[in-house]
């Protein structure tokens, strides 16, 4: 016989019913509702909830741009702009996937130059860093892949660039080149499969995104004073404080984005784009898009094509053992006087990168690059290993809640 007799949490008797077999309400009420977060995060933990956003939009958008799309040598430039032209909204549809994901890096940047200038890369965390680099890899990868489906001038010879990049690796190079083209060339077999991997990897970056998700309600988040919580006067719950933040945060995001969508949607696009492919005309100056032109530039610092890959791949992999380079117990940088803007002269180094990354490889730009491939290596390897060895560090409050009562 049936048994009636469930419980009822809820006044609706529909959510009652949903509860009692798979307790999803209860779920979301504990990790964002009465989750705990520390009473000093800031408008930097906003960050996390606008890249999951973008994310959505970013895999929305891409399935309505790729029910336009065809993937064809002879037909991907003209889909593209019959999607501009002739699809209803199909200009706005693609102008929100394309600086989305301008928008979406930026966004990742300031979230990781939060998650290393407080340091919450470290124990007990490490494995969430680690989860977050490895979704910053799949990225890159994606961002790449997606730039080249216009199929324009920029589209090709960025893909034939970076293909013939793994060509320079001894003995296996030729074969992952040619595994990695589909053919001998950058042809249709190529743009065939850069958009089936471009399709499927932002699916698998939301699966990683759970997982980081999952991994920061383990231990918590982290604060702006690096102290972890110890009584609860430190925390507030994420219903309503931090949704507050959030929402707010979301609102002028998507004020930013909106007005660079309807007023400026090719700032951050390549004129040379717009041109069809041309196997039989090179550009004069071939460029990577702006969110990947610092480990473009540390590719180009280098003299030596096999020394350049090494390089770049090197600057990407050493982002992942960060956690076990710096041994400082202080977490935030805060606490560290002189640390602190040597990090920040790190994050300006990355993006001076960036800069000659978009520049011809010669002159005063490359000096700059080769001096910023210096200090990029030399901060992680050299100064975060050992500066707390020489550094005096200011001494931490004992809580959360202390901080306040100083302020008061």
């Amino acid at each position: 016989m049936q048994d009636k007799k469930e419980p009822k949490k809820y006044k609706n008797s529909f959510l009652n019913w949903i509860e009692y077999r798979l307790p999803i309400i209860s779920y979301l009420e504990k990790e964002y509702g009465d989750y705990p977060m520390p009473k000093n995060a800031n408008y930097f933990w906003s960050f996390g909830a606008l890249l999951t956003i973008c994310l959505v939009v970013m895999i929305i958008s891409g399935i309505f741009l790729a029910m336009y799309y065809t993937p064809h040598v002879d037909m991907a430039f003209e889909s593209t702009e019959r999607i501009m032209r002739d699809v209803s909204f199909g200009w706005l549809i693609r102008y929100i996937h394309s600086n989305g994901a301008s928008f979406f890096f930026i966004v990742v940047y300031i979230h990781m130059i939060r998650s290393l200038y407080y340091g919450s890369f470290k124990y007990p965390r490490e494995l969430n860093w680690l989860l977050g680099v490895f979704i910053y890899f799949i990225m890159m990868a994606t961002a790449f892949l997606g730039y080249t489906l216009p199929w324009g001038q920029m589209s090709y010879w960025a893909a034939t660039v970076i293909t013939n990049l793994f060509s320079a690796i001894p003995f296996v190079g030729e074969g992952i080149k040619t595994w990695l083209l589909g053919d001998y060339t950058v042809g249709n077999a190529t743009l065939n499969r850069f958009f089936a991997l471009h399709y499927v990897l932002p699916f698998v970056i939301f699966g990683v995104v759970g997982l980081h998700v999952a991994a920061v309600h383990v231990h918590g988040s982290n604060n702006p004073a690096g102290i972890e919580v110890k009584e609860p006067e430190d925390t507030v719950k994420f219903y309503p404080y931090m949704l507050v933040k959030d929402t707010l945060a979301f609102c002028v995001f998507g004020i930013i984005i909106s007005a660079v969508i309807f007023f400026g949607p090719n700032l951050m696009a390549e004129v040379d784009n717009y041109i069809p492919a041309d196997p039989m005309v090179t550009p004069a100056h071939i460029v990577p898009n702006w969110y990947l032109a610092p480990f473009y530039a540390i590719l180009r610092a280098v003299p030596d094509k096999l020394g350049g890959i090494v390089l770049m791949f090197a600057a990407i992999a050493v982002l992942f053992i960060i956690p076990w380079l710096d041994n400082s117990k202080i977490k935030s940088c805060s606490f560290r006087p002189l640390y602190k803007w040597l990090m920040i002269l790190f994050f300006v180094n990355f993006f001076i990168l960036g800069y000659v990354g978009m520049k011809p490889a010669t002159g005063i730009y490359l000096l700059l690059a080769r001096l910023g491939v210096i200090y990029y290596f030399g901060f992680l390897l050299v100064i975060t290993p050992f500066m707390h060895r020489f550094e005096k560090n200011i001494i931490l409050p004992n809580s959360i809640h202390e901080i306040y009562k100083k302020k008061k």
